[in-house]
């Protein structure tokens, strides 16, 4: 009779987890490069979205592009009942002090919820950046379509919408198009702000900064390989939780870091056919993404991007100068490329929203000793939990076990000292936490 039981429980298991495969491959296959061919090509017509281009045109400057972003959100919306919340977020930047803001601003971010079914304060954000450049930032007369920079991304946040809406979600997932990131990312400050002062708990933000070209400038094709950057610690951590660190790690798994981790995890499990290159660095060397600012308020955040760039079709005046063409034009984005970078955001934000709460208060004990013990809060909504542990030279969690519903489990015959460990929620649909590392040690 037990047999039987366990038998069905098992089948019932492995019923849900298809499920879910089956789920995040539909996604995938959902995503189209046609859609966001046409919605790359409208934000690269208004000619110019430097922040602060014309905001009364219907057909030229920001403001037209942010009318049409927020009019597709709502369209979006129309279409799945009204399943998502559609709003201007806003604050006024002044010249005062900062000498690549020509004249005072509204930076006027778009952002659509799509609440969730269970944990509605729960949030998972996706991220495009609505406003363009050329050669000079603060020209915002001269054209500058910004196809690739950031109409790419732009394009795969509202993509992402249209797939997502189709379905729901215990957690709620935002897309939000950001202003002012080329004056200082002023847009993705405005936005972290507002998710602090309401109280959002923030799963992570998937950043998406230019994801539709693959031509570098250093000559390699490559419409395969993507870059995941993530800070390594938060920057709020406190005095007790840096000196924990010194005696026994984890300078490399803080909480944006873990959340690089599953979106790789999770890319090699669905999209094997794709290279995520996880980049050990807040952002590339000596520039900045919408991410950081939601880090520097503590928050979970990466950015996801090509793995080549070129810097001749970025910031750049359209022009010809000896042979070479410059300038950020529809004719560099590979659109199938953007949509397989879409589909990455779109299956991870499915994962995480779908996911239960990660489990709280993780400890773990194992000084001089043949073992190592983890004891942790459970949470709710979860089924059972999952260890997870890797060599502490290892970029990747190599090595999981699920544990069933416990708060706490011996690892026999694994010594502390020669890897690290994490801890993640497992729901009844198999669907996983982000991995938490232990923020305390115990003796037994």
């Amino acid at each position: 009779m037990k047999r039987l039981l366990f038998i069905a429980i098992l089948s019932s298991t492995l019923l849900s987890f298809a499920q879910k495969d089956l789920q995040l491959y539909d996604i995938i296959n959902a995503v189209s490069a046609n859609r966001i061919e046409q919605d790359i090509r409208t934000l690269a017509n208004f000619g110019t979205r430097n922040t602060f281009s014309d905001t009364l045109s219907n057909t030229r400057g920001i403001g037209a592009a942010r009318r049409w972003i927020k009019q597709e959100f709502e369209n979006i919306s129309q279409n799945c009942d009204g399943c998502i919340d559609v709003f201007y977020q806003k604050d006024f930047v002044t010249k005062k002090g900062n000498d690549r803001i020509p004249h005072d601003v509204w930076v006027v971010n778009v952002v659509a919820i799509q609440k969730g079914t269970k944990y509605p304060n729960r949030y998972i954000i996706m991220s495009g950046d609505i406003d363009s450049r050329n050669s000079d930032g603060s020209d915002f007369t001269k054209d500058a379509p910004g196809a690739n920079d950031n109409a790419s991304g732009m394009a795969g946040a509202i993509e992402a919408a249209r797939v997502l809406s189709k379905y729901e979600f215990e957690s709620s997932i935002v897309y939000v198009g950001l202003s002012g990131e080329e004056q200082g990312l002023f847009g993705g400050a405005g936005l972290a702000k507002y998710a602090k002062e309401k109280g959002w708990e923030i799963i992570g933000v998937l950043n998406n900064d230019m994801i539709g070209n693959i031509k570098g400038v250093d000559g390699i094709i490559d419409n395969r390989t993507f870059r995941i950057f993530s800070e390594p610690i938060p920057p709020n951590e406190t005095e007790r939780e840096r000196t924990l660190r010194r005696y026994y790690g984890g300078e490399v798994d803080g909480i944006s870091r873990q959340l690089a981790r599953y979106v790789y995890k999770n890319v090699k499990t669905y999209m094997p056919e794709m290279n995520p290159m996880m980049v050990y660095r807040l952002d590339r060397f000596g520039r900045g993404g919408h991410h950081r600012p939601f880090n520097d308020l503590g928050f979970a955040g990466i950015r996801i991007m090509e793995a080549h760039e070129n810097y001749n079709q970025q910031h750049q005046d359209i022009r010809e100068e000896n042979g070479v063409k410059y300038g950020d034009v529809i004719e560099h984005v590979n659109f199938d490329y953007a949509k397989k970078l879409t589909a990455v955001n779109a299956i991870n934000l499915a994962s995480l929203a779908s996911a239960s709460p990660a489990p709280t208060n993780i400890s773990i004990g194992g000084i001089v000793e043949p073992s190592v013990k983890l004891k942790w809060d459970k949470v709710d909504g979860a089924k059972g939990y999952k260890i997870y542990w890797r060599d502490t030279t290892s970029p990747t969690w190599d090595n999981s076990r699920y544990v069933g519903d416990v708060s706490e489990f011996m690892l026999d015959g694994i010594v502390i000292d020669n890897y690290f460990f994490g801890v993640a929620s497992v729901n009844e649909n198999g669907f996983e936490s982000v991995v938490v590392f232990p923020n305390k040690v115990f003796r037994d």
